[in-house]
């Protein structure tokens, strides 16, 4: 499934899914005379907001907190938000009104927390109000994204629990990576927090503060525990992965006391090392099209990493793309796709566009179609311009009437999905890898999985049909070779073999 923004809805309480479930029993709690509390939670937006997510799961459960599978039973609620288009606003709000009414003890985070009420500034400079205490002003707390401390320190004081160091484990989890929220067979990596760029049509940089790069030995660190826990995919993300290190100036860091540049080749080059011994895939996600990249794109066609890169290029007219301030020259990426598949004919490209965008003329839109034709992007995301709160391209002249922005949407998603599927019928007869993500039964009656060419949620699958060889198992989390043998719109079925 081709998507233009994914918002990922990740309930911990309010669903069967608990600390239990992730592998975090703990029999010792029984034997406690006074019950852990009980935390809802309830995770909203992108793969970013996840690991956030995942962060203060792990400190939760390291402080010994137990998580509720209903807002009924929990002693408070945490809502970690998403604000970047109207859709997810609504969502997260009405997520907070639900847990306030459910349970009355609501904790706020993430970068809807981080929006206030457009105007409110005082006159003499004074802070300006927020915008979720303002329409819920009972929520404990608010706190914008990446605050973990934060969030801890409004639950230590509205649900106080005392650390017990020969009681409060962490099990379950992946070890220095802490908890993920993910199947245990893939997870995401964070390698850095915010962005440089001002796009006319982004408000992240509002919420989410400008670039900064975890340290490179952290990361590393973190990715050798998830190849170590199991993990055989590692997703790479953050607002900008091209610009890992810009903001350090590229400084050197160490890794296993060896010097390593905090750079993306040095980056991804390392992530590759590690991967090697488990067998495991490398994806690279949120990658600007920036020269650099053509480092990496060699790594690629060695089998070092996937040759899967996720390029949020958002339009290809030059004047719709100085409108939006993209830092990336339109003109050139045809020319740099091309090249790049020169050096790894497998590679797939993913990406997202804005239809619709203030002032873009029908000639504009054409272009856009013609480019995804010309550049052959395997998997196009689209949506229609959305005048998100706080966004300088609303006060760009010819705005665009909805019905017109998303009858442009409707039209890009017809010959973005012409072009994927006619790429996919090229893979009819091919044998490739696939992970295993689902197999009832062990595959007996099939199953279903990824290629390479297909990320988590938000490209298509590969629907395993039941293996021909009565020995033939499918285990969730390993690998399979499959024989591709046709297609049903964005996905393959394939035959294991």
């Amino acid at each position: 499934m081709a998507v233009s923004f994914r918002i990922m809805r990740v309930l911990i309480g309010a669903t069967s899914l608990s600390l239990a479930q992730l592998g975090c029993d703990n029999p010792g709690m029984s034997e406690i005379s006074t019950p852990a509390p009980r935390i809802g939670f309830v995770s909203l937006g992108c793969p970013k907001a996840l690991t956030d997510s995942e962060l203060i799961l792990t400190q939760l459960s390291a402080e010994g907190y137990q998580t509720s599978k209903t807002f009924e039973g929990a002693d408070l609620v945490i809502v970690n938000t998403c604000g970047f288009i109207d859709d997810a606003v609504k969502e997260s709000l009405d997520t907070i009104g639900e847990a306030l009414a459910v349970n009355g003890k609501v904790v706020v985070t993430g970068c809807l927390g981080a929006k206030t009420v457009p105007g409110s500034a005082a006159s003499d400079g004074g802070d300006a109000q927020n915008l979720v205490k303002s329409l819920h002003p009972s929520v404990l707390a608010v706190t914008g994204p990446h605050a973990t401390q934060e969030v801890m320190d409004a639950v230590h004081q509205h649900c106080p629990k005392p650390h017990d160091p020969f009681l409060d484990l962490i099990p379950g989890a992946f070890g220095e990576a802490g908890l993920k929220l993910t199947p245990r067979h893939y997870a995401y990596l964070k390698i850095s927090e915010g962005c440089n760029h001002r796009c006319t049509f982004c408000i992240i940089p509002s919420m989410r503060g400008d670039l900064v790069s975890r340290p490179i030995g952290d990361v590393l660190k973190e990715a050798r525990a998830l190849f170590e826990g199991g993990v055989k995919e590692l997703l790479v993300i953050s607002q900008d992965t091209s610009a890992y290190g810009v903001d350090v100036k590229y400084r050197t860091g160490f890794w296993d006391g060896r010097p390593v540049r905090t750079r993306m080749f040095e980056l991804v080059q390392a992530l590759s090392e590690l991967a090697e011994p488990h067998g495991a895939w490398v994806r690279l996600h949120y990658v600007y099209p920036y020269p650099s990249v053509d480092e990496i794109v060699p790594l690629m066609a060695q089998g070092k990493v996937l040759p899967y890169l996720d390029v949020p290029l958002q339009h290809s007219h030059p004047d719709v793309l100085r409108r939006m301030k993209r830092p990336a020259s339109g003109e050139k990426n045809l020319e740099r796709i091309a090249r790049w598949r020169e050096i790894c004919p497998e590679l797939v490209i993913r990406s997202t566009f804005i239809a619709g965008f203030p002032g873009e003329t029908e000639q504009e839109f054409e272009h856009l179609l013609d480019f995804v034709r010309e550049a052959r992007i395997d998997r196009a995301g689209c949506f229609a311009y959305s005048p998100v709160e706080g966004a300088t391209a609303n006060e760009l002249p010819g705005m665009l009437p909805a019905e017109l922005r998303e009858e442009r949407r409707a039209r890009f998603m017809k010959v973005a999905e012409e072009v994927s599927t006619e790429k996919l019928r090229q893979r009819v007869g091919a044998t490739m890898q696939v992970l295993v993500d689902s197999a009832p039964a062990l595959g007996r009656r099939g199953g279903v999985g990824r290629s390479y060419a297909d990320a988590p949620e938000i490209d298509g699958i590969v629907q395993l049909l039941p293996p021909e060889k009565i020995s033939k198992q499918l285990k969730v989390g390993e690998f399979t070779r499959a024989r591709i043998v046709g297609t049903q719109g964005h996905d393959l079925i394939a035959l294991p073999i």
